[in-house]
């Protein structure tokens, strides 16, 4: 018989080490951002970056704020204003394309590029929020050095530049009244800032967490050392402590980026359909499967999320490439459970960062004061099983430490969250 019989899918994950320990993992997260925020940065593999703001303590009242949101390949713009309670208005809504995405650009023309697409807001007001939400060190007037972009955005020279500084050059070249400041912080600052500002208990700590195309989470760190209590972002998908899988190497070297970002590798949404790739192309080596599904199997040459999704929640639409390889039932229950281990993974890294940041906040020891995690990310919200299965993970670890938090998220919580900071003094 092709395929072995003695071989099941929970023996195949043993074999490879694919399950990882939850506490094993938390557990060298919060090792790897302790090395990066207070002893030495040089053997961090995660960034740990200041951000110089806390919360505000009030919610701001009567006033205005241009809002940018950049990230990924949209631009998002619109007014966002605070009356006299502080309820939000959100107004001049608009979205295009981000600068660089069709064809490379110089300094001049990408910030004459955001420029033109906001100069619709011109003299709205004199404060700018801007979500930047690329890898970038804050300074301390509030301004944003991008470190690196992401494969799609094509803006070299922006690199090293002060985007803020930048941008409110060419605004006043634009005859702009004067602009009193812009702020940058990234998007998951922005979903801490929306958890404050929707907030109706009183929390004892706030965490943003994004889990999307990346993964990464900010949260409020206490003064220690020669650290400021302020906003901390973590960029987590670039932890370089955990324990990776033969198949995690494999996967590695077929990426843009090998050696880079190997948290990320392992569950974020822009990698998940390349996990469960690789899955399949071992458990083919391992003779998992029968010889004609082995066949179909090796005709699909790359999955998507999306098509693995759509396996998960419904095994008979033949529309899928994944149902239609499966000639037998047996065969369809192997690689739905194969999949399904990816998911199960996912959940188990994303409650990690989550729970190495729950420790580092040092709060929460209270039913009646919780620690509010705001949540965003498609990849969180529309994956199968994923989101529960976090909670379910976290509810178990936060008992041992007793940790009290909540789970939070709410509508145009980014939007939000940077207008809050365009606000902050």
């Amino acid at each position: 018989m092709w395929y072995n019989d003695f071989m099941t899918v929970e023996a195949f994950i043993k074999k490879y080490n694919f399950i990882p320990k939850i506490d094993n993992v938390y557990e060298r997260i919060l090792y790897d951002m302790n090395l990066g925020l207070f002893e030495d940065k040089s053997k961090a593999g995660q960034d740990m970056f200041n951000t110089w703001i806390l919360p505000p303590k009030n919610k701001p009242k009567n006033k205005k704020i241009i809002v940018i949101d950049a990230g990924g390949t949209n631009f998002r713009s619109c007014l966002i204003t605070f009356d006299e309670k502080g309820d939000v208005t959100i107004s001049d809504f608009r979205k295009t394309s981000m600068p660089g995405i069709e064809k490379e650009l110089s300094k001049k023309e990408f910030f004459s590029t955001i420029a033109d697409n906001i100069d619709y807001l011109k003299d709205k007001a004199t404060e700018i929020g801007f979500c930047f939400s690329y890898a970038m060190n804050m300074t301390e007037n509030g301004d944003g050095i991008p470190n690196a972009f992401s494969k799609e955005i094509k803006a070299p020279q922006v690199i090293g530049c002060l985007v803020g500084e930048n941008l409110k050059t060419e605004l006043e070249s634009r005859q702009w009244k004067t602009i009193k400041k812009i702020r940058l912080l990234n998007d998951t600052v922005a979903a801490l800032l929306a958890g404050v500002a929707t907030a109706e208990k009183n929390y004892s700590s706030y965490i943003g967490f994004i889990f999307g195309t990346g993964i990464n989470g900010a949260y409020i760190q206490k003064k220690k050392n020669k650290i400021e209590e302020q906003i901390i972002v973590c960029e987590s998908g670039k932890c370089d402590k955990i324990p990776l899988s033969e198949i995690d190497i494999s996967l590695d070297k077929k990426t843009n980026i090998p050696g880079q970002y190997p948290l990320e590798k392992c569950c974020s949404g822009g990698y998940l359909g390349m996990v469960g790739y690789e899955l399949i192309q071992f458990a083919i080596k391992n003779s998992l499967f029968s010889l004609e599904t082995t066949l179909r199997l090796n005709e699909i040459k790359e999955l998507s999320l999306i098509e693995i999704n759509e396996f998960l929640c419904d095994t008979t639409n033949l529309k899928n490439p994944l149902s239609k390889s499966c000639v037998t039932e047996e065969d369809k229950c192997k690689l739905l459970k194969l999949l399904d281990s990816a998911i199960e993974r996912a959940a188990i890294y994303g409650a990690s960062i989550l729970m190495a940041i729950l420790i580092q906040c040092d709060e929460g020891k209270s039913k009646d004061r919780p620690i509010c995690i705001l949540c965003n990310g498609t990849t969180l919200f529309k994956t199968h099983n994923l989101l529960p299965r976090i909670k379910n993970y976290l509810d178990a670890e936060t008992k041992k430490y007793n940790i009290h938090y909540e789970l939070s998220w709410c509508e145009n919580d980014i939007l939000l969250g940077t207008a809050i900071a365009g606000a902050v003094d």
